[in-house]
């Protein structure tokens, strides 16, 4: 069933293009047809569907049939408003969440609907021509709501020190799996089984699987320590937070709306928070930012006395650093790779503030080799080491932007013969440098950089694995442009 104000909003479009198509204003229409201007105007804007008599009035006035009035399809110029009010998009995504209420998208489309109209179709040709699904969609939903609130959420990092004290968990000590376990199994009466994934070989993606009927925990008997660590905290989430709506498998392969995904980030939230204490991490945080020069060992040590995991401090740090440090020029990101196959993938990224280079493309363009997280993904495949870390400072020619990147790459946990880097981008400026003392240290390496091959304008580049045909291209349109307009002013 479609909505009762969506068939509402759907009337009033109609009515409202058919008066504007016979010229007439609503003083006019009210004229014609003896009903009142604002009982006209609230009708068009969706807040009032008129009974059938009026209706009939309508028609006549405006040369139509009642049919056709009361139908739902609308016309070319409006149709794909119509397939959006119709789809269940504007129900999945809890429009609350950014602070939209729906009656003032309502409004806004009512207001000017050509206009919207344009936009939406607009998206629809960017979608289509980009390839996005759903997932993606809601994906995208995410990272803005997170980049929307600084990826810092107080009300989950209260609940986890509210979680600690019921539990008489000690915050400043590292947590154990058998503390976590413990919990599950005594006061939430999980039952945890490590045996059943690993004889199914369709399932050695999953870490993870939660059985909500018998409450069992399938856990892979191939599960890390970090990793077994983290889905118990997920787990404790999902219990203490009371969510219903959630995935029930690690990594996730499916989901049915929005409130899911987003359930599912508060529930890892709460997991980074309570394996990665907040108010322990920026007191070590301090510390070291308090150093003049950067120590790659030191930083190793500072993420291993809180976790194995570098993707859960990094993702940590993304949390901590723009509340505590406001710093919030950061950029996160998680490269994917199989040595086999030239292909890098970017298969996770989260921008505070602003888009920051580098950044995900859509065209199948070469991400630029210089890039620290390029480097690292690339070396941990010959190397013997499991935690391979790197950094550097990189220098954006197009912008003359600076980022300390800090880089780990390590196996895949979740694809045999794949390999993940994980990278956190500081812009280097006055503020950061008053945050950072060692941003100013000399021997941090510095590297020009850009971000794809395909658009980057370095010539000694020994790095290169494309051309650079998108500056080439604009390089020729500028020469075209000046022609142009020589000839132009020669003619005048």
């Amino acid at each position: 069933m479609i909505e009762e104000e969506y068939i509402r909003l759907i009337f009033g479009l109609k009515l409202k293009q058919l008066r504007t198509d016979k010229n007439l204003s609503l003083f006019g229409l009210a004229k014609v047809t003896g009903l009142s201007k604002s009982y006209l105007n609230e009708i068009e804007k969706g807040k009032k569907y008129p009974k059938r008599d009026k209706i009939l009035v309508l028609s006549e006035a405006l040369d139509t049939t009642y049919d056709q009035m009361v139908s739902l399809k609308l016309d070319k110029n409006l149709a794909p408003i119509g397939e959006i009010l119709q789809s269940r998009i504007l129900k999945e995504i809890p429009l609350e969440v950014f602070g939209i209420k729906e009656s003032n998208l309502i409004d806004i489309i009512a207001e000017a609907p050509i206009k919207v109209n344009a936009f939406i179709s607009t998206l629809f040709e960017i979608a289509k021509h980009y390839n996005l699904t759903r997932e993606s969609f809601f994906l995208a939903a995410l990272r803005s709501y997170q980049e929307a609130n600084n990826n810092y959420f107080e009300e989950i990092e209260v609940q986890v020190e509210k979680f600690a004290k019921a539990y008489s968990i000690d915050l400043n000590k590292r947590l154990k799996v058998e503390d976590l376990e413990e919990i599950l199994v005594e006061e939430y009466g999980y039952t945890i089984n490590n045996e059943e994934l690993t004889q199914h070989t369709e399932l050695n993606s999953l870490r993870s699987v939660f059985v909500p009927t018998s409450k069992t925990l399938l856990v892979s008997s191939e599960t890390d320590n970090s990793q077994r660590m983290f889905i118990y905290a997920k787990e404790i989430a999902y219990n203490f937070l009371e969510i219903s709506d959630r995935l029930y498998t690690f990594s996730w392969i499916k989901f049915e709306s929005f409130d899911q995904v987003l359930n599912n980030f508060m529930a890892s939230y709460f997991a980074g928070s309570l394996l990665i204490p907040h108010k322990i991490l920026v007191k070590e945080l301090k510390m070291f930012f308090e150093n003049k020069e950067f120590i790659a060992e030191d930083f190793q040590k500072l993420m291993d006395k809180f976790t194995d995991s570098p993707e859960t401090f990094y993702q940590r740090l993304t949390n901590v650093l723009p509340k505590d440090f406001n710093l919030k020029n950061l950029f996160f990101l998680r490269f994917s790779h199989k040595p086999e196959r030239n292909d890098i993938q970017l298969t996770k990224e989260l921008h505070i503030t602003n888009l920051l280079e580098p950044h995900a493309n859509e065209r199948n363009e070469h991400y630029c080799r210089r890039w620290v997280s390029i480097k690292t993904l690339q070396k941990i495949a010959t190397s013997k080491e499991s935690h391979l870390f790197d950094y550097q400072i990189s220098s954006y020619q197009h912008t003359e932007n600076r980022y300390l990147v800090l880089s780990s790459a390590t196996k895949d946990p979740f694809r045999k013969g794949y390999f993940r880097s994980i990278s956190l981008g500081i812009l280097i400026s006055s503020h950061s440098i008053n945050k950072i003392s060692f941003l100013q240290d000399a021997t941090i390496p510095i590297r020009q950089v850009g971000v794809t091959c395909e658009s980057c304008s370095v010539s000694d580049c020994l790095e290169r694995v494309a051309p650079p045909r998108n500056l080439e291209r604009k390089q020729r349109f500028a020469k075209t442009d000046k022609v142009v307009t020589e000839i132009m002013e020669k003619f005048k």
